[in-house]
């Protein structure tokens, strides 16, 4: 789920102020029925067009620390149905041929918007784990040791997320080619490069062609 709120900071801002304003409410309320009422419309269309004009700023740059030995590289790939493509597996061992390196697959667990908001993810779920699977197997027969882990169905969440947890030196973020690819339109890979302080290379994955080759 795409997170409203640009950073933890606004996050913590957001509830100190609703805190404050439920005060403020009830202390009208209590002196008067209507001046309790005058109070909670003004705060509410306060934090309306307050939540809009956060939403139209640029998220702050994320920097991330180095959280591995010296000498190992942390690699975070980020794909959904290109994970397994021969261009992204051929990227992650080039990426991984120069050293120790940890490597994190992580599929965003896609899912249409009616399904999405009924929670019913488990297909979603189902058909990325079966797809960073075959990955996962690909990159052993290739020599490169890796893990996968279903992330979050919006991918710079997925990105946030294990920024946390995994401390990534550089992600790789594999797509579909332009005119095919939602993540392209949606302008993922720039986004993540204005938000977060870490290298990023973008695979572009033709499975039709690589269907065709093969």
């Amino acid at each position: 789920m795409e997170n409203p709120f640009r950073s933890e900071a606004a996050a913590f801002q957001f509830l100190l102020v609703t805190v404050g304003a439920f005060a403020l409410i009830t202390i009208a309320a209590v002196l008067n029925t209507w001046a309790g009422v005058a109070v909670f419309v003004v705060l509410t269309v306060a934090a309306i067009g307050y939540y809009l004009h956060q939403r139209g700023q640029p998220a702050p740059r994320r920097e991330v620390p180095h959280w591995g030995e010296p000498d190992e590289k942390r690699i975070l790939v980020v794909a959904n149905e290109t994970v397994a493509g021969q261009g992204l597996l051929e990227e992650i061992r080039r990426a991984t041929s120069s050293g120790r390196a940890q490597v994190l697959v992580v599929s965003p667990a896609l899912n249409s918007p009616l399904r999405h908001w009924v929670s019913d993810e488990d297909g979603a779920r189902a058909s990325a784990q079966a797809r960073l699977d075959q990955s996962l197997q690909r990159l052993g027969e290739l020599g490169v040791a890796a893990r996968g882990e279903i992330g979050d169905s919006d991918p710079l969440q997925a990105i946030e997320d294990e920024l946390r947890t995994f401390g990534p030196d550089a992600v790789i973020i594999s797509t579909h080619p332009e005119g095919r690819s939602n993540w392209l339109e949606r302008g993922i890979v720039d986004e993540a490069r204005a938000r977060f302080d870490v290298p990023i290379t973008h695979v572009v994955v033709d499975l039709e062609a690589e269907a065709e080759q093969a």
